[in-house]
């Protein structure tokens, strides 16, 4: 009984000896991320809103001139070019997300 519980500890522990080792020749692979690679993160995903945003105003103050009505177009395109740019960002971080669940699965 001695013999086996020796046996079932020396597997886990060689088991978390692989892990540890596994994950530091994968971390030794990987190019170092930096500070920059944080903010072109957040440039990307301020990007994404924005232009779909100002995209939104500019075609919603195009109309209001060609066809004024008691309805803003400024507004609606606005918010809708807000709302596609928010999907969008959501979209970007999910596949970021998945990235980092995958390089978490390869562990």
């Amino acid at each position: 009984m001695d013999e086996e519980k020796k046996n079932n500890e020396r597997k886990k522990w060689e088991k978390t000896i692989d892990t540890r080792a596994g994950r530091k020749l994968k971390a030794k692979r990987q190019k170092p991320h930096n500070a920059w690679h944080g903010f072109s993160l957040f440039g990307l995903i301020g990007w994404s809103v924005a232009i779909p945003t100002l995209l939104g105003a500019a075609i919603g103050m195009w109309l209001d001139e060609e066809s004024p009505q008691t309805r803003s177009w400024t507004l609606t395109f606005l918010l809708a070019g807000l709302t596609l740019g928010c999907f969008n960002a959501w979209y970007w971080l999910g596949i970021k997300r998945e990235k980092i669940n995958e390089m978490k699965d390869d562990e």
